[in-house]
């Protein structure tokens, strides 16, 4: 009997055993189980708090405390309501937390939240935990988004500027050939007439027209990035010293400074084309400030290091940064957003073509640089230009003559357009040459090869119908390597353009063209060894 309780006390004590054990090993399988959780959560870079049915904080991860930190917020938040941590948010917070724990459902909201001076955007998903079928908890996980809308409107920006550019830069073209057509046509009426016959003072009229129609084209061409023309080195204090002088002595309401910083990087450009910008920034200023006020003209070198911030990364290096702040009346948001669209202008109908600011954009891009707006509503407005520094040798500018220069020789015209190709025709005609002509690139290069003995220069066409200018250039030099040809275009220079003239073309030039600009061009292309 004794032996019989002996036994079963001694099988009770191993199962006690047993089950001290079972129990043991359960709970440090759950405390390594939660200490997995735990690093898991925490090793996760979204924020994330849990919330009872009392919508009370139970849990919350380390980047939860890190952004509570550094947002300056309390870090001891269990047994809180999140409203109390966040007194920030909108009330409908709690409500949110309600929704999911009635239709137990994931909801998934963005909110824009401003911290003091740190504004961020947010997208959170409230999860939740369902313990046999009922909703005991709800989770949130919480992304700051702020990053990547800003890459978003960085892309949808820049698509959009590309498809508005693309389409002016077309408009511009087009534009251009039909200024062609008036601008020659006056000319040759003009250049036999006596200036006392009473049509010569409406066909004067008539070629001031045109040339301001170029001038607007000229616009369209530089918002569109086809700007360029000759590239040079620049002094950009010296620039800015001209044109703001230039500029002050006809807005004498406005007081220009100048603060021109010594040891200035030299930049690459368009003399032309950077005080086109400039110009058109003055004239924005001087409009926003009808009474009267200052405008200061800055310039300092700077690095990429310090464009920190910006709706796109600069490429890395160094870069002269031009600022021009006025005292005037200052843009809302919704204006700032649209100041460099092509055709938008604030002001009242008949004071602008809304291109200024658009051509300016498209300019300083084309030159490889970056231009940003910052104002407020009564405020003022200030732009910021950055433009990639050289280490170039400055230059001097040459001036081209203005008399028109006769010659001698054959000419191969290539050119689409009729009107194009019949004004230009006579043109050079008048200048004193032989004229052969040709529809599109590829009855270019079929009359260029019968004639190559008695061609002396090819005026080519760059955007024409079944082969562009481009190719038939190449074919051209195929026959010929010593064809001295001269590109046409209703655009400026551009990437293929700019390609062809470092490889060895002659010459380019831009329509519409006065009679004397291609006589010199032509003149000088012939004559140089």
């Amino acid at each position: 009997m004794v032996v019989e309780q002996t036994t079963e006390l001694k099988s009770a004590n191993e199962q006690l055993q047993h089950e001290i054990a079972e129990r043991n090993r359960t709970e440090e399988a759950l405390r390594e189980s939660e200490k997995h959780y735990r690093e898991t959560i925490n090793a996760m870079g979204d924020w994330i708090l849990v919330v009872d049915t009392d919508l009370r904080i139970v849990l919350f991860n380390e980047a939860f405390t890190q952004v509570n930190k550094e947002l300056g917020l309390t870090t001891d938040v269990i047994g809180r309501s999140p409203m109390e941590i966040f007194p920030f948010l909108p009330d409908t917070l709690l409500d949110e937390y309600r929704w999911v724990f009635e239709n137990k459902a994931v909801l998934i909201t963005q909110e824009t939240t401003k911290v003091g001076s740190i504004e961020f955007i947010t997208e959170s998903r409230k999860i939740p935990l369902l313990e046999d079928g009922k909703i005991v908890r709800v989770a949130s996980v919480i992304r700051d988004i702020t990053e990547s809308r800003r890459l978003e409107a960085q892309l949808q920006h820049a698509q959009k500027m590309e498809a508005v550019g693309t389409l002016a830069g077309g408009v511009a073209h087009d534009f251009n050939n039909l200024l062609m057509a008036i601008q020659g046509n006056v000319s040759l009426m003009l250049m036999d007439m006596d200036p006392a016959h009473p049509d010569y003072r409406r066909l004067k009229q008539i070629e001031k027209q045109a040339q301001s129609g170029s001038r607007l084209t000229s616009h369209l061409l530089g918002y569109a990035r086809k700007g360029k023309y000759e590239i040079q080195p620049l002094d950009l204090n010296q620039l800015v010293e001209e044109t703001s002088d230039a500029f002050g002595r006809t807005r004498k309401h406005v007081v220009i400074h100048q603060d021109l910083a010594e040891g200035l990087f030299r930049v690459e450009g368009d003399p032309a084309q950077i005080e086109q910008v400039l110009l058109n920034l003055f004239v924005n200023a001087a409009d926003a400030m009808p009474n009267g006020g200052n405008l200061v003209v800055k310039c300092m070198n700077v690095t990429y290091k310090d464009m920190k911030g910006k709706l796109y990364e600069p490429r890395p290096g160094s870069y002269v940064l031009l600022t021009i702040t006025d005292t005037g009346t200052g843009m809302d948001k919704e204006t700032m957003e649209r100041i460099f669209d092509p055709f938008f202008t604030s002001k009242e109908m008949g004071r602008g073509t809304g291109l200024g600011l658009s051509s300016a954009y498209g300019i300083v891009k084309a030159h490889g640089g970056y231009i940003d707006v910052d104002s407020e509503r009564g405020h003022g407005t200030t732009f910021s230009i950055y433009l990639p520094a050289s280490k170039k040798e400055l230059q001097k500018v040459v001036r081209t003559a203005e008399k028109v220069v006769k010659g001698t020789g054959t000419v191969l015209l290539v050119d689409d357009e009729d009107v194009v190709l019949q004004v230009g025709q006579e043109l050079l005609e008048t200048m004193g040459y032989r004229v052969l002509v040709a529809k599109d690139g590829k009855e270019g290069i079929r009359v260029y090869r019968k004639n190559m003995g008695s061609i002396d220069i090819v005026v080519l066409d760059m955007v024409m119908p079944n082969i562009g200018g481009g190719e038939a250039y190449d074919c051209i030099k195929e026959i010929n390597p010593d064809a001295k040809i001269l590109l046409s275009s209703g655009h400026s220079i551009d990437g293929e353009v700019s390609e062809m003239l470092e490889r060895g073309c002659n010459g380019f030039i831009q329509k519409p063209f006065a009679l004397r600009d291609l006589s010199v061009k032509v003149r000088e292309i012939l004559t140089e060894k």
